[in-house]
């Protein structure tokens, strides 16, 4: 038990009665009391709400840990940037039903498609695109910089770097756009 106590920062504040805890301090001893007897699944409901940065990190470390301790934990929350850092798999629900079942990854490709990439130019694009619309299909583009998506990046990627090279291009970086899962909520809901 004081080992827990320590952990989640609650050791000083052990005395005090409950009632004089703030909420987020509630929401540790309630984890507290559920980890005391070291359970091999344990349900959670929105862990870090009202909690300070600091304490909701301690309480995301300690999540994280029970995963690679070969614990089931099933996470209820709102928070979908903390869903898609701490789950394997995600399940959304709408009325009771679970709607959408899968990996972060997973449910990014059903619902947003394929991946956008981004290729950034050390020059203006001037001409660039016309020698690499065969390759990709544009979706956007700015001054030294344009988006396309593609199925099938490890094959593509390398034939697009390779002629824009030959066109003497600069090229500076190719990466994947950032897609969140609240994007993914959002396009499930939407529909």
């Amino acid at each position: 038990m004081e080992g827990l106590l320590r952990r989640f920062g609650m050791w000083e504040a052990r005395r005090k009665r409950l009632g004089e805890y703030s909420k987020g301090m509630r929401q540790k001893v309630a984890l507290i009391r559920a980890l005391i007897h070291d359970p091999r699944v344990l349900f959670l409901d929105e862990p870090t709400s009202a909690m300070d940065p600091q304490s909701a990190k301690l309480v995301r470390d300690a999540v994280a840990e029970l995963r690679t301790s070969h614990r089931a934990v099933i996470l209820c929350t709102h928070n979908l940037p903390e869903a898609e850092l701490l789950a394997d798999r995600i399940a959304i629900i709408k009325e009771g039903r679970i709607i959408a079942l899968g990996t972060p990854p997973e449910l990014k490709t059903q619902l947003l498609g394929s991946p956008l990439l981004e290729v950034r130019l050390g020059q203006p694009l001037d001409g660039l695109i016309s020698a690499v619309e065969g390759l990709v299909a544009i979706e956007e583009k700015g001054g030294t910089w344009f988006r396309y998506r593609t199925d099938i990046p490890g094959e593509t990627n390398p034939l697009l770097v390779r002629r824009l090279a030959e066109e003497g291009a600069d090229i500076i970086t190719v990466s994947e756009v950032p897609r969140s899962l609240e994007e993914v909520y959002l396009r499930i809901v939407e529909q």
